[in-house]
């Protein structure tokens, strides 16, 4: 047993440890799974217990913090897998891609059904994660999303199914790999920097700068988004555009004001899939490349604890 690698576990709360009867301690997860038994030795902690509806930027700058400490002080450790709800995870897994400060596996996993009903994916979800985590070729390779078999980027992932248990999609980029029952296997490496590259410091933060997502429609005028800088504060925006990457005419006025104001605007789009590319026609607002709206956000708001500069920021959507 002690030959086997050291696998923290570090709890969230979610469906992955949800009963009809109520939420289960992670380390009632993993005994109640005796293959793990076979593959790593567990450690395991909560650090929040919330459905991820409820997770909140507080939570976030709590778990990597934490995880950071692990890293850091914990040498035996080989990885860490962070059990999650479903509906905010591919955010939760950004957010420490660009925050953990280590080469060491940090895999996320979650499950669409609670653990003890009928077909549920979280003793198998939770089993390929913590496999995942103990494997050295997951090493470097930033935070890790593992459901369903597959491993996902977490820069990369997005939820796609309300319900069905292949929810987790990378859409146009693909997956890194595969949980198989025989092994571990990648097949490509993200390219786009992350963890120990990043250069987000995040030690001394009990808040991120506030940053709101705008939604473009038909019709849409620029009201929303006033209301967004004078109203609620806000440090910086994100924009929804069409799949086209561009909102509307009355929108694009309103936000050439804003820009002006010094409030930073990031333009991604709606469709979930495809680039936002630099426009020298809109020199003001900054091109999310093909992150989503809600990781764009992530980064512009760790973004704006470096810099406002627009040139700047532009150049961190581009490597991050």
């Amino acid at each position: 047993m002690n030959d086997l690698p050291l696998v923290k576990v570090v709890a969230t709360g979610g469906t992955i440890a949800n009963t009809p009867s109520g939420r289960l301690h992670a380390r009632e997860v993993a005994d109640a799974i005796p293959e793990l038994k076979k593959i790593a030795r567990l450690d395991v902690e909560e650090v929040v217990r919330v459905g991820s509806h409820s997770m909140t930027i507080e939570s976030w700058l709590k778990l990597a913090k934490r995880i950071n400490q692990i890293c850091a002080q914990e040498n035996e450790v080989r990885g860490i897998v962070v059990t999650h709800g479903t509906n905010s995870l591919e955010e939760t897994g950004y957010f420490l891609n660009l925050t953990i400060k280590s080469e060491k596996p940090v895999v996320l996993t979650a499950a669409q059904r609670r653990f003890t009903t009928l077909s549920s994916d979280s003793p198998k979800n939770f089993l390929q994660a913590v496999r995942v985590a103990a494997s050295e070729q997951a090493a470097g390779k930033g935070a890790l999303i593992v459901t369903n078999d597959t491993i996902n980027a977490a820069r990369e992932v997005t939820k796609t199914i309300s319900s069905r248990v292949e929810t987790y999609s990378s859409r146009d980029i693909g997956v890194l790999g595969y949980a198989d029952d025989d092994q571990i296997i990648f097949y490509r490496a993200p390219l786009k920097k992350h963890t120990t590259e990043s250069p987000f410091e995040i030690g001394n933060l009990e808040r991120l700068p506030r940053v709101d997502i705008l939604y473009t429609y038909v019709d849409a005028d620029g009201i929303l988004l006033d209301a967004a800088v004078d109203k609620a504060h806000a440090e910086g925006l994100v924009i929804a555009g069409f799949a086209s990457g561009s909102p509307t005419p009355p929108m694009e006025a309103t936000l050439k004001d804003i820009a002006a104001r010094g409030i930073p605007v990031v333009l991604s789009q709606r469709a979930g899939m495809g680039r936002v590319k630099p426009n020298p026609e809109r020199p003001h607002l900054i091109a999310a490349d093909n992150l989503t709206p809600q990781k764009a956000r992530i980064l512009l708001m760790l973004a704006l604890t470096k810099t406002r500069k627009i040139d700047e920021m532009q150049q961190l959507f581009q490597e991050f």
